[in-house]
């Protein structure tokens, strides 16, 4: 595997000046990002299918094993306070347990029959998207989740770090990102799990776009739990309508926080109405104003 080989380039590298060694790791880093270029197709192919499983209600499930499984946690604890996606809605499945997140498990990604649980005991079905994420594209226990999932008809993304791989070969939509040898021989939590962590960026980023919890470039599902966030649904209320910093907090409070609501009252509706656009249009926040406004 191309992530486990040695460079002679840098069988040195701990006698040089630590602005080499950086050097080295950064450019690593930008050739990680790099190697996902040619996995957009892949990527959006993968997006637009598990829209069409969300919208049944389904659920995101990342499964793997160490720095994989960890960078998939990541990925997923951010949906819900960045597009208020249901907490119950994300699965997690990592090799050890979530003990695993926190300290090495030894082992635990061998285990074949974990995986197969993991997906059992989560009654993981049709609905739902599982994403499998392994750099060396053979961690039995991610394989054996996607094998399970897709004998429940689930969609299952593999995403892999080396090519011709079984992970690539155990789903639906395979995504590759090439990352090579890494600088330190072996250690993929450097450009491998870089390039792992941009393709989740991307395909979690681009689903929820898709599932229209972003209007004009802007989080419009957003979770304000703090003083900052609160600060910003006031500036996206008052961006996207042109109002004033007044009329934005008070269509916030009367929308209790929701920030469609929220834009749709700023600009003259009632909250019923407000709510009854949205509903008619599925939440998608353009096809509300533009119905609020072919009705007002």
């Amino acid at each position: 595997m191309a992530t486990e080989h040695f460079s002679t380039r840098y069988q040195d590298l701990d006698t040089w000046p630590s602005l080499d060694v950086l050097s080295a790791f950064y450019e690593g880093q930008l050739a990680a990002v790099a190697a996902v270029r040619p996995s957009l197709p892949a990527i959006a192919a993968a997006a637009e299918e598990a829209v069409k499983r969300l919208r049944r209600g389904g659920r995101l499930v990342y499964a793997g094993a160490g720095t994989s499984g960890r960078i998939g946690v990541q990925d997923g604890t951010e949906l819900p306070p960045t597009f208020n996606w249901p907490d119950d809605r994300v699965v997690y499945l990592i090799a050890g347990g979530t003990g695993a997140i926190m300290q090495a498990v030894e082992n635990a990604e061998d285990s074949v029959e974990e995986g197969i649980a993991g997906i059992r005991d989560n009654g993981i079905g049709p609905d739902d998207v599982v994403i499998g994420v392994a750099a060396s594209g053979r961690t039995p226990f991610t394989i054996a989740a996607l094998k399970e999932a897709a004998s429940r008809g689930a969609q299952t993304i593999g995403i892999s770090n080396n090519p011709d791989t079984p992970i690539l070969e155990a789903c639906s939509h395979p995504i590759l990102a090439d990352t090579g040898e890494e600088v330190i021989a072996g250690s993929t939590r450097m450009k491998a799990g870089t390039a792992q962590k941009v393709i989740l960026n991307l395909l979690s980023t681009l689903i929820m776009v898709r599932m229209d919890r972003v209007y004009r470039g802007l989080m419009v599902n957003m979770r304000a739990t703090n003083a900052k966030l609160r600060r910003r649904s006031e500036i996206m209320v008052s961006q996207i309508t042109d109002c004033d910093d007044a009329t934005a907090i008070e269509a916030i409070r009367q929308s209790d926080g929701d920030l469609k609501t929220a834009v749709l009252i700023a600009l003259g509706a009632n909250l019923e109405d407000a709510r009854g656009a949205l509903a008619r249009n599925g939440g998608n926040l353009r096809k509300a104003l533009a119905d609020f406004t072919r009705t007002a």
